[in-house]
């Protein structure tokens, strides 16, 4: 699991931020949204603007270098930030996988080109590389299984745990075992996001047709009873065309392309169906980020999705929002709320000195300035 990520120098946060899901509260309801320790769900709120979308993209960062999923470039222009006269971007993750600890960190000149880079396994260097103006290439490990391996590395746009990963046979020890579960677990990661500009990172390669795909696999029943259970009365069909399936909505006296005249929440709908199947059948998403997830939905709608997300106790749920009508202890707790602003990110049980209890109308106490 994802204990904690620090930034610097990345798109808009100029000096370092910090998310850590690692300080939880020893409330005794929704016990399910806490896992090993560490939050496993999560609501990050904040003003227009702040970086909601760049932490997203921040935490995703590590996916193009260690991983061969999707991954849009294209969303990493303007890489370092603006203001800021530093030449790199650095970043610092913390996983926690049962009782052992990863922390991994690296500096970026920009998305590809990967400059110091360093692995710890319970507090033990794994592996290391200087690609600075020092000028240094070479790999130090302590990895069993690397001895023979050719540590002159002076292409920086390779990662050295790609490439470790891809050219070491190693040893069948623990730390090795932690080693690939980390790289495991950044290869399951997955963010998705539902606006204008639809675009995943990570999980997966290539691009879909989202209604070909739910036919294809079967899905297309309950998804007719998915939308109508969320308040979209309709009656479903599918149809071959040139490039797969497709689907069509049935009325009295004629059937119309399900793309044609589905509203923006609909089709954020249909695209959080897709990939929430995905994620549950296939169990092998551990990571699962959603940004302004319920930028279309009504608020009901908004609650219905997140106790959906919460049935998915295997897969580490973060989630953006604005809607605060889903800041509830029916939903979550206070130490899985998170206020983000331009320089910090803090839990909303961190936010104040009042004991905070199960009884409490959390959105009241927000919208009355009780949280600073």
């Amino acid at each position: 699991m994802l204990k904690k990520i620090e930034i610097e120098n990345f798109k808009s946060f100029e000096k370092r931020i910090e998310f850590d899901l690692s300080d939880v509260r020893g409330y005794s309801f929704n016990k399910e949204c806490i896992k090993n320790e560490i939050v496993n769900k999560a609501i990050i709120y904040g003003y227009n603007g702040v970086g909601k979308s760049n932490l997203a993209l921040g935490v995703f960062d590590i996916v193009s270098h260690i991983t061969d999923k999707r991954f849009p470039n294209y969303k990493y222009v303007n890489y370092l930030n603006a203001n800021s006269g530093e030449k790199t971007a650095k970043f610092k993750y913390e996983f926690k996988f049962d009782d052992s600890l990863v922390v991994y960190e690296y500096e970026k000149s920009d998305n590809e080109t990967i400059l110091d880079e360093k692995l710890l396994i319970n507090n033990n260097l794994f592996a290391s590389i200087k690609r600075g103006d020092t000028n240094e290439h070479l790999l130090q490990t302590t990895a069993k299984g690397c001895e023979t391996l050719n540590k002159n590395l002076t292409n920086s746009n390779i990662s050295i745990i790609k490439y470790i990963k891809s050219n070491a046979v190693l040893q069948d020890n623990r730390e090795n075992k932690i080693f690939y579960n980390f790289i495991d677990f950044v290869d399951s990661m997955l963010l998705f996001r539902n606006l204008d500009d639809r675009f995943y990172i990570g999980y997966d390669q290539g691009t879909k047709s989202l209604t070909n795909e739910i036919v294809k696999n079967g899905y297309l029943e309950d998804f007719e009873k998915f939308l109508n259970d969320v308040g979209i009365r309709c009656k479903l069909a599918k149809i071959k065309d040139t490039e797969g399936w497709d689907i069509n909505f049935i009325f009295e006296n004629k059937k119309i392309p399900f793309v044609e005249v589905a509203s923006s929440g609909t089709i954020s709908l249909t695209v959080f169906y897709y990939w929430y199947q995905r994620v549950k059948r296939n169990n092998n998403c551990k990571f699962l980020f959603i940004d302004e997830f319920d930028a279309f939905y009504h608020h009901s709608l908004s609650k219905t999705v997140v106790e959906r997300l919460k049935e998915l106790y295997d897969v580490q749920v973060i989630l953006s929002t604005h809607n605060t009508s889903i800041m509830s202890n029916d939903i979550l707790r206070p130490d899985c709320y998170f206020f983000m602003y331009e320089d910090k990110i803090t839990s909303l049980a961190k936010s104040t000195k009042k004991e905070l209890r199960e009884a409490h109308n959390i959105e009241k106490m927000y919208r009355a300035g009780l949280f600073g």
